[in-house]
């Protein structure tokens, strides 16, 4: 890889540049540090017979990261499947939908496969041997896993009250699990004075500029899979927010290289209502987000309160005339059924809060019912399968006779509806 297309790190509000070291605010006004890259030269550099021929993992968009040399972690990540969901579409009241599916990324069965990657490939060019994270679930896993791949050491710290899926997915890497009483914001304002004290590369502290970039191969891949086109309606979960701003990113940059035609692109938000500051703010019309102090929510891996890229979110969908929409705690298990039901997709709870919110905005015409949309579903509903305990009901019980399965089947036959005519 050229070294040259990722040049430095600059502040998103003064413009300030910084050299490319484990850094994340401006020292002058605070504002997050973000990659900055020579788009001219990564103009020169490919073209999509180019990257058609590479592997296909998240790697094959490499100039639009944040490294010096090659991939060291995560070098088989992303790629995942983009679905063409015509029976979702018919449920959800829309022309046309996709699923964007990283319920099956490599290894842990996240986007956050995608983030740790490149993270944890930045640390190593650092220098670092000690790698750690504040964590809702899948970050926790995704670095225990990834860390234990290359022989790093890792620390996660996670909230006290996590799904037990998810402790186990990080426990059984070998890493050191840390639990913390008390939300997520807590958790990661103890990883902040941590990292300061112990110089660890913490993913989502010192290291964001670099963790933060590497979603944004989740919206490459989208365009690509489309035939180098971008979708009109984009639906994405949010938590801290940055998936959807760079997501966002993603789609400008491929215009900006002439990778895709540009056309008009809608970015739309998805939270839980139980923990809604971003698309609380964004329904008031004010940039200004109100932290949620105490979540509620069965979706635990979105329940951020104070979400470090809400202004920055709430700017991002107004500006691509989006909207955003959270989701009750039984609306997500419905989003989970209807998902699985539609796609054959199990989608953990955030995967519920992007069904039910596109529901929502389709309903309310924010999405056009003639129009396209892509959902992006981030995480297996085996990580939060306890919550749809007792809501799926029991499997049927009978003895080795075919005499009570014709009974049972018979009785299912006289209970089905009759089927409507389908034309998909």
């Amino acid at each position: 890889m050229q070294t040259e297309f990722f040049s430095h790190l600059r502040c998103r509000e003064c413009g300030r540049p910084y050299p490319k070291e484990a850094i994340h605010v401006c020292e002058w006004d605070f504002g997050p540090l973000e990659a900055v890259y020579d788009y001219e030269a990564i103009r020169r550099q490919i073209s999509r017979k180019r990257i058609e021929s590479r592997a296909p993992t998240m790697w094959r968009y490499r100039e639009f990261l944040p490294l010096d040399g090659e991939p060291s972690v995560g070098t088989q990540v992303g790629f995942t499947p983009l679905i063409r969901a015509e029976r979702l579409a018919k449920a959800l009241g829309v022309r046309e939908a996709y699923v964007k599916n990283d319920t099956v990324n490599y290894p842990t069965l996240s986007f956050k496969d995608r983030v740790v990657a490149v993270s944890l490939s930045r640390a190593k060019e650092m220098g670092f041997t000690v790698v750690a994270c504040a964590s809702t679930g899948n970050l926790a896993n995704s670095v225990a896993a990834n860390a234990a791949s290359v022989g790093l050491e890792s620390y996660v710290l996670i909230p006290a009250d996590l799904e037990t899926s998810k402790v186990m997915g990080s426990l059984v890497y070998g890493t050191r699990v840390v639990a913390i009483r008390g939300p997520y914001d807590k958790v990661n304002r103890l990883c902040s004075e941590i990292a300061g004290k112990y110089q660890w590369a913490f993913v989502n502290v010192n290291l964001r500029p670099y963790y933060a970039e590497g979603s944004k191969t989740m919206g490459f891949e989208i365009a690509e899979q489309l035939g180098w086109r971008l979708p009109a309606h984009t639906v994405i979960p949010m938590a801290s927010g940055s998936l959807l701003t760079k997501i966002a990113k993603s789609y400008q940059e491929m215009i900006d290289t002439d990778l895709v035609e540009k056309t008009p692109f809608a970015i739309h938000g998805a939270q839980a209502t139980g923990c809604n500051p971003i698309s609380d703010a964004f329904r008031k019309g004010t940039e200004l987000v109100q932290p949620v102090p105490k979540p509620q929510t069965i979706a635990k891996s979105l329940a951020i309160g104070t979400p470090a890229d809400g202004y920055y979110a709430i700017q991002t969908i107004a500006k691509s005339g989006g909207a955003a929409e959270d989701a009750s705690d039984e609306e997500i298990l419905d989003g989970i059924r209807l998902l699985a039901e539609t796609t054959g997709i199990f989608a953990e709870t955030a995967g519920g809060v992007t069904v039910a919110c596109s529901r929502k905005l389709i309903d309310s015409g924010k999405i056009p019912k003639e129009g396209s949309v892509v959902l992006c579903v981030t995480g297996h509903g085996l990580k939060t399968a306890e919550v749809l305990a007792g809501v799926l009901g029991s499997p049927r019980l009978i003895d080795p006779s075919l005499r009570e399965f014709d009974r049972l089947v018979s009785s299912d036959l006289a209970k089905a509806p009759i089927p409507e005519e389908t034309n998909f």
